[in-house]
């Protein structure tokens, strides 16, 4: 048998062969290896199925990334949407696996799945077990062609889907750009939305969906994903056993053939509907993702849409015709587009901040594009991109996006473009794509000689990446096992002499990445006194200035060293993230520094804040969603008005920062910020001694001018009363059910409320709510419960949400009611509760195999004074719980009556 013999063989008859001929096993299998790139491997089953595998021993998880060529773009008329909801249907179970949000629920499994134009795609990340792998592998084998696809599960769905189109047009920005997309596409699918369209959602066949499951959800049009701990061998026997047994379909598909013609002149779309926002957007038509010019798009459109440095931010944001830019470039299998928005505030002169958009956006002749500038969006872009190859789980999700496109590979050559890209192929492209002629934004002029803009084909993606072998694979991190007592034994901890508390845990990396966590706490309940709006400006201006750098300037420092820092801070609070790698780790932390501790506050930046922070509660005041989630954090507390504990409203909230001034936020900081209750988490590639001595040096003799105190929110009862909030022309509601409990983190019933919690409403789609409003009921897309115990008093806070039609808002109510109050009559049952305890205990396991969340985990744990041993003792009381120690904690505690319910819509509708 030659070394690419096919396996159509039982185990028994391949092990056989290999004792008589000495193969390997991986000479054995049904697979044909066809090319490897930068440690992933691409191997062919005889069925048809590609399988990308992606070894990374440093992670104790696994991602399953199932990708299908199949997208928006493949539905005909009246079809529309039919991607998407064959996307739900297909989590309803198949023969083998007959509830598959349960058991994804119960293998602590991260799980999604996503509809685009050219590419489905479903994943999930788990616990690194062999259990775990074959049940993934079992599951994604049997719905690939055995999906149930069945008429009940139709009728829950689509009104579920419905919702879910209902949802996204409450949402002026994507109403906008749906709107724009389809007035800049004549013919090519690509102008239709993925969600569909109402009538399509509500009368689509059955026959027709099952026909196009036959169709496109077979082996030969799919990619198998396996990122993650395995052993490649071991892998691929276990791909053979499950995938290799599906047949090779019979059927063709034939290929699409529909281009979009040139854009014979400029386009406008407008659209009025209820809101607090002006949109502005341009939509120009660009070659595909796999074409050579669309490297050099992406760096043009990071010239001019990026925060602070951009063009457009520079020309709009800081001249106050607009709030905030967005800019994106579509990569598809087809010639696709760029699109750059604007948020303009309502009362502001549209057509004054119209020109400008344009102009900036058009004038590339007479403002050339320069090397600086460039350069600057080339380190942006591939500082984000090399961050993503230290992910194995972010590559294996990535490379849908590219599949998609027609080859993974591209992903690589993107980069390697994206590496060449010059100032000439920048001018190029913006004077060729971005003009007047090739623009959908909203008029249309005759003219006599009309420009247009021939978009060029790449005629054979299998050519251009064919032979492409790429570059030496990245480092490759240890095998760590994230079990809390090898997380304690390899962690140090250091109170530095500032005061601040550093935690340090070394390890090899991919690409040698390392993560910071730091948050630090401040004043007390006197001294943070009505200065909400003062600690929250504070926190978004760090990051726009020092005294050594302007806001471009630490944007491009941060880029150059590869680096992604994200700063936060509420009134009493701080947090820093930080991403980088080990080389580039203590020039970080010296820009850090400047940041925290030496902040310029720009008087022009200030202004921009405020602007943008005005749109966005402007925004809030008609988003049902935002609405009710708010009124939830008010109902939860219960303070006096500015008290640091009190949450204003969105209107207090407008006064507020009407009234706040620059000096406020420069006092604020001058007074509150210090490193005596800081904590610091550092995992990772990096020199403990040099990484200690920095922090040291960072936080030396930084000391806050007011004390701390530890804000206390001790448990009080809460009304229960019902609030409304009415939002007109809204298609979509939001409903949160809100009480508080008496216990705490610290509790005998936290364990038992915890995995409650996580059966009433924590799972993936398998909980009580979700499985009673929108797997049974069809009322919400997205529906669940959450509980936030206290960590230092008997204090927990409940809810339950649900977002739905406004119509269907007394029905949420009632099965809401309903399942909770069977809950507490019929009880758990030993099976739910020996599910719920197997998911939610491996998934704590993926979130320590998480570096970033491990150490906000450790930051926590330094301000507590406590380790990994809390974490492992809560765990152990998880482990032993059962269906009456449930029951006994939720009767005690829980009562229908005592949720208060908060609804947010448009109640002309609410019926």
């Amino acid at each position: 048998m030659s070394k690419n013999a096919k396996y159509h063989l039982s185990n028994v008859h391949a092990a056989l062969i290999i004792a008589l001929f000495g193969l390997t096993p991986l000479q054995a299998l049904a697979t044909t290896k066809v090319t490897e790139v930068e440690g992933i491997s691409e191997y062919r089953l005889d069925n048809g199925l590609k399988v990308l595998l992606f070894p990374d021993p440093s992670k104790e998880t696994v991602t399953v990334n199932v990708t299908y060529q199949v997208g928006s773009k493949h539905e005909n008329y009246g079809e529309t949407g039919m991607a998407h909801l064959q996307e739900h249907l297909v989590f309803k179970g198949s023969p083998k696996h007959k509830d598959i949000p349960s058991e994804l629920s119960s293998h602590g499994a991260r799980p999604n799945g996503t509809t685009w134009t050219d590419r489905t795609n479903y994943f999930e990340t788990f616990a690194a077990t062999e259990n775990n792998i074959n049940w993934a592998l079992s599951m994604e084998s049997d719905r690939m062609v055995n999906s149930f696809i069945a008429k009940k599960d139709l009728d829950s769905e689509m009104t579920v889907v419905r919702n879910e189109f209902e949802s996204g047009e409450n949402n002026p920005l994507r109403i906008t750009m749906q709107r724009m997309l389809a007035a800049a596409f004549d013919w090519h699918n690509y102008g239709k939305s993925t969600i569909g369209a109402r009538s399509d959602l509500e009368n689509v066949s059955i026959d027709n969906l099952q026909a196009f499951y036959k169709k496109y959800y077979q082996p030969d049009n799919a990619t198998l994903i396996v990122a993650g701990k395995f052993k490649t061998e071991d892998l691929l026997t276990k791909i053979a056993d499950t995938f290799g047994q599906i047949p090779k379909p019979d059927r063709t598909i034939a290929p699409l053939y529909t281009l979009e013609p040139a854009q014979d002149g400029e386009r406008q779309v407008t659209v009025r509907r209820v809101g607090d926002v002006q949109l502005l957007g341009a939509v120009y038509h660009a070659p595909q993702g796999s074409h050579p010019d669309f490297a050099a798009i992406n760096v043009l459109n990071e010239i001019l849409s990026a925060t602070p440095n951009g063009r457009l931010h520079k020309s709009l944001v800081e001249a106050k015709l607009a709030s905030s830019i967005i800019g994106m470039n579509f990569q598809w299998q087809d010639p696709g587009v760029a699109i750059f928005l604007a948020k303009v505030d309502k009362t502001a002169d549209i057509a004054k901040s119209q020109q400008v958009f344009i102009q900036t956006l058009e004038s590339v002749k007479e403002n050339t594009i320069n090397n600086t500038e460039v350069e600057l969006a080339k380190q942006t872009l591939l500082k984000n991109l090399n961050l993503s190859f230290n992910s194995s789980e972010t590559i294996a999700l990535a490379l849908s996006e590219w599949l998609g496109m027609g080859d993974w590979r591209l992903l690589f050559l993107n980069r390697d473009q994206l590496e060449q890209v010059t100032v000439a192929d920048v001018q190029r492209v913006a004077e060729y794509y971005f003009t007047q002629n090739n623009r959908t934004l909203g008029r249309f002029i005759p003219t006599d000689k009309p420009a247009r803009v021939d978009i060029p084909l790449v005629e054979d993606v299998a050519a251009l990446t064919a032979g492409y072998k790429g570059r030496e694979a990245i480092a490759q991190g240890e095998a760590f096992d994230p079990s809390q007592g090898n997380i304690d034994s390899r962690t140090q901890t250091v109170t530095l002499d500032s005061g601040a508390k550093l935690s340090l845990l070394e390890k090899k990396t991919r690409g040698e990445s390392v993560v910071v966590q730091i948050s630090a706490q401040m004043g007390s309940v006197d001294s943070l006194q009505g200065l909400d709006a003062a600690g929250n400006a504070v926190g978004a201006m760090l990051m726009r200035g020092t005294n050594k750098y302007d806001r471009t300037q630490i944007k491009a420092e941060l880029d150059k060293l590869q680096t992604t820092v994200n700063v936060k801070a509420t009134n009493g609070n701080l947090f820093v993230s930080i991403e980088t790698n080990k080389a580039n780790l203590l020039p970080s932390l010296a820009i850090i520094e400047t940041v925290l501790r030496h902040p310029s506050f720009p008087k022009n930046e200030f202004e921009v804040y405020k602007n943008e922070t005005k749109v966005k509660i402007e925004q809030a005041l008609q988003d049902p969603q935002r609405l009710a989630f708010e009124e939830f954090s008010r109902h939860q507390s219960p303070y006096a008005k500015k008290d640091p504990r009190y949450a204003p409203t969105f209107e207090e909230q407008l006064v507020d920062l009407n009234a706040l001034t620059l000096e406020h936020v420069k006092q604020y900081h001058k007074s509150l910020y210090g490193a005596q209750q800081m904590q610091i988490s550092v995992i990772g590639d990096f020199d403990p001694a040099k990484t200690e001595h920095a922090f040291a040096q960072l936080t030396k003799g930084w000391k806050a001018d007011k004390p701390y105190s530890l804000l206390m929110r001790e448990y009080i009862p809460l009304k229960n009363e019902p609030i409304t909030f009415n939002t007109p022309d809204k298609e979509n509601a939001t409903f949160v059910a809100s009480t508080s409990l008496p216990v705490g983190e610290n509790h005998a019933d936290a364990a038992a409320l915890t995995l409650g919690n996580y059966i009433l409403g924590g799972g993936f789609l398998s909980s009580r709510l979700a499985t009673r409003l929108r797997q049974q009921d069809g009322l919400s897309y997205g529906a669940g419960s959450f509980i936030d115990l206290d960590e230092t008093t008997n204090r927990a806070s409940l809810a339950a949400y649900a977002i739905c039609a406004p119509q269907n808002l007394k029905k949420v109510d009632k099965g809401f009611k309903e399942e909770v109050a069977r809950l507490l009559k019929d009880g758990f049952t030993e099976e739910e509760v020996t599910a719920a305890k197997s998911g939610l205990l491996q998934s704590r396991k993926v979130s320590r195999s998480q570096d970033d969340e491990l150490a906000r985990n450790q930051t926590t744990n330094l301000r507590l004074g406590r380790t990994m041993a809390f974490n492992k003792d809560f765990e152990n009381q998880l482990s032993k719980l059962t269906a009456e120690d449930l029951n006994r904690a939720f009767r005690q505690y829980i009562k229908v009556e005592n949720f208060a319910i908060i609804q947010a819509g448009d109640m002309s509708k609410a019926i």
